[in-house]
């Protein structure tokens, strides 16, 4: 597959570049033949997650995420797959993979449809895990990984997603939603230690990318989420002020760590 101007790939790493700049860094330091993988299944995560958000009807962001849901359905039945710049790519990145677990993550974004919050933490991680989460082992298992220690890289994937939503929050609430269960900065502040704690009982980041070699590409996108973690338990107030953010360089630093 081409990555130059005009083709599907290009089209795709064009739309994580403008809606998901960290992921695109993160795909950007991987080997080309990665990127092949990574920027489809970016690309889709993008459109997926911006489906509750481009209108002001629920029926109709339902639509969008079933038709997302229909697509992947078509990927999996190794027939007609519809033609689309993300879908396309999407349907050789993901030759001979399980996507239920990516229908998973389109299924979990309806809870974006809400305005409520989360009924409690647990429930915003069980989110954080089905979208983040089911991304990696699926960009895993595409980039050769079929046995991916989930034990091991869903903490990775939730603590990143968590630092990720943290930083959304004033985004969301100036949308109407109330995005977390427990606002207070002494609950935020637990909430960014209890993954920590996840995260001080599995593999580095760089251990696991040693470990899965080619695949290991996919979990480069979770290098902020320690370090973000760690301002977030240090000053919660950050969270609401949008200032829980790393300096380019350190951004820099991490992913070339990671």
């Amino acid at each position: 597959m081409s990555f130059g101007p005009g083709s599907d790939l290009f089209a795709c790493a064009q739309i994580v570049e403008r809606g998901d700049p960290e992921r695109f860094a993160a795909a950007m330091a991987a080997p080309v033949s990665a990127r092949t993988v990574l920027f489809p299944l970016y690309a889709f995560n993008v459109e997926v997650s911006r489906a509750p958000w481009v209108t002001q009807e629920p029926m109709i962001a339902r639509m969008r995420l079933q038709w997302w849901h229909d697509a992947l359905e078509e990927i999996a039945s190794g027939g007609f797959v519809r033609r689309h710049e993300v879908v396309t790519p999407l349907a050789q990145a993901l030759a001979g993979v399980a996507v239920a677990p990516l229908q998973q993550a389109v299924d979990a974004r309806e809870a974006d449809l809400e305005h409520a919050p989360f009924a409690d933490e647990s429930a915003l991680m069980a989110y954080l895990d089905q979208t983040a989460g089911h991304l990696a082992v699926a960009a895993m298992a595409a980039l050769g990984t079929a046995n991916v220690r989930q034990a091991e890289v869903r903490p990775h994937a939730k603590a990143a997603a968590l630092a990720r939503y943290l930083q959304a929050v004033p985004v969301l609430e100036s949308h109407g939603k109330l995005p977390l269960p427990d606002g207070r900065a002494e609950t935020i502040a637990a909430m960014a230690k209890a993954r920590l704690q996840d995260l001080q009982e599995v593999p580095s980041l760089r251990s696991l990318r040693r470990r899965y070699g080619p695949a290991g590409a996919a979990l480069r996108e979770f290098a902020q989420g320690k370090p973000l973690l760690q301002l977030a338990a240090q000053d919660p107030a950050a969270v609401a002020e949008g200032r829980l953010r790393l300096s380019e360089f350190q951004r820099r630093w991490r992913l070339l760590l990671g």
